[in-house]
């Protein structure tokens, strides 16, 4: 990741609503759920939860797929991973400090 992706990634999860979703989304992980679910759990209208779907997909952290006539959306962690390791990677310059934080975050496919 880069500063620019970055910073769209925390906008897009600096607003309540679309946190909640990512959050919902993780939590409902490898199978995802559909955009009306979400909105009916979150009790947000469906066009509301669809606009704020949208921005957490141009930010890269979750993506939709159609099945028959819904979008299933997942998180995409290996975002996460990136966007994680990209906030930690210049940590403290001591490598047996920030590291094992890294790694335990990010796993070790990250590169750094």
């Amino acid at each position: 990741m880069d500063s620019k992706q970055t910073i769209a990634a925390l906008a897009a999860l600096a607003q309540g609503t679309r946190l909640e979703a990512f959050r919902l989304l993780v939590r409902h992980e490898p199978t995802g759920l559909p955009a009306g679910d979400i909105a009916r759990l979150l009790d947000v209208p469906q066009n509301t939860m669809s606009a704020h779907l949208a921005v957490l997909a141009r930010a890269g952290l979750v993506h939709g797929a159609r099945a028959s006539r819904s979008i299933i959306y997942r998180a995409n962690l290996g975002r996460v991973r990136g966007l994680v390791s990209f906030l930690l990677e210049d940590c403290c310059g001591q490598p047996d400090v920030c590291a094992p934080a890294v790694a335990t975050l990010c796993g070790p496919e990250v590169k750094r």
